[in-house]
This record gives structure tokens, sequence and C-alpha cells, in this order.
């Protein structure tokens, strides 16, 4: 689900590791704890585990895509009509093409921001914004609750996904859902358009535009 980092900047200046950094044993294969999320209900898979070997670290990091501004972002040249809503300032948008959640949408200013540099206007929007999509979400048939997530290593400009988490699939509830998203089957596509539509017109009674993509 993350975006692809752009390739490391070989002109960029020598970092040196945390001091964090430097206890981490890199290069080894880290043991399994006694007690680990392999062991919740809610983990996805089962068998024997192993810790991967750690990297060495990298620094300075890769660039994330959109950090050479708006011209090379995905979401600033993706035109406002693909969006499930949008006002002035901010968009809803769908992710891909296929669903295997009732819903999975995303939350982004429409201008190029990291969560650091959003000005206050817009920093003043998000709560009430979140709280609109996560009310949007949750009036879909049979969702239980929605999760707000916020990552920033893909992309460097801000954005919130909220994965709808369907009701009495306890399994699901908590930290994997985003991984339980790439294993259960798709969505109906005529379900997953509905949905979508939902969503958007639920926004747009409180203010902002429906727009194509729901049609």
């Amino acid at each position: 689900m993350a975006t692809p980092s752009t390739p490391q900047d070989p002109d960029a200046p020598a970092q040196e590791p945390s001091a964090f950094v430097r206890r981490v044993p890199t290069g080894e294969r880290l043991p399994m704890p006694a007690r680990s999320v392999a062991d919740w209900e809610t983990f996805p898979f089962e068998g024997e585990l192993r810790v991967k070997h750690v990297q060495p670290p990298v620094l300075p990091e890769p660039a994330r895509h959109g950090e050479g501004g708006p011209g090379q972002c995905h979401t600033c040249l993706k035109p406002v009509a693909e969006a499930l809503w949008a006002d002035h300032h901010w968009r809803l948008d769908a992710i891909g093409t296929e669903s295997r959640l009732p819903a999975v949408v995303m939350l982004q200013p429409r201008g190029h921001y990291d969560l650091a540099d959003l000005p206050a206007e817009r920093a003043t929007e998000l709560g009430p914004l979140l709280q609109r999509a996560e009310r949007a979400v949750l009036g879909l048939d049979g969702v239980a609750r929605v999760h707000v997530n916020r990552w920033g290593d893909g992309a460097a400009h801000l954005h919130f996904w909220l994965l709808a988490r369907p009701a009495g699939l306890l399994q699901l509830r908590g930290t994997f859902l985003p991984v339980w998203e790439e294993l259960l089957p798709p969505l109906p596509e005529e379900e997953r358009r509905r949905n979508h539509r939902l969503i958007a017109e639920s926004m747009a009674a409180e203010g902002g535009t429906v727009h194509a993509l729901t049609q």
C-alpha cells in the first residue's frame, strides 16, 4: 500500500547513524521473542516464523515521492475530478481500482503540504474533516469501526488512510487490518462504487462536491 521511495541522492551529505541505530544488530537475524504479535488472535498468518535480518541503515534516507515539489507529486498532478469528494482545500480519494474491505479511502490536502508544514488554517480544518470522513464510512452497511492511519514514509504529500473494519469480523480488529485487506476476496465492483457514492454524498452534505468517479 505504500508508495515506493525515489533512489537515494548520491550527492547527499554523509550522515552518521543515531545511538539507537548503532545499538541495533544490523546484518543479523533477530530472535523470535517468547511472546510476539504472532500470538495475537488478529495475526493473519500461522506456521513457523523467522525474523528477517536487520538491514544496515541507509543514511541519508532516500527521498520520498513528491519531495521535489508539486510538479513531481502524484496527488498534486491527479485531477480533482478523479476524487470521490473535494472542496477548495481537501480531497477524499478511493485507493486503487478494487477494495477488499467495505471501503478504503484517503483524505489529503489539495495543497502540497506534509503534517509538519500544514498551514494553521488547514490544520484547524483537519480534525473536523477526519470526523466527517469517519462518519461517512461508518454510515455504510455493516461497518463497525474506521481505522485512521498516517504513516508518511512513502510520500511527502500528507495523506490519511481510512479503512472500514467489517462488523463481526473480530479477527480483523486492530493493527493488522491493512494486512487482512491484502488477503480478503475483492468487493464486487457494483458494491464498491455504491459505497464510494454513499461516502461522497455524506461528505457533500456538509459542503464540497461529489465527483465523477462515483457516478
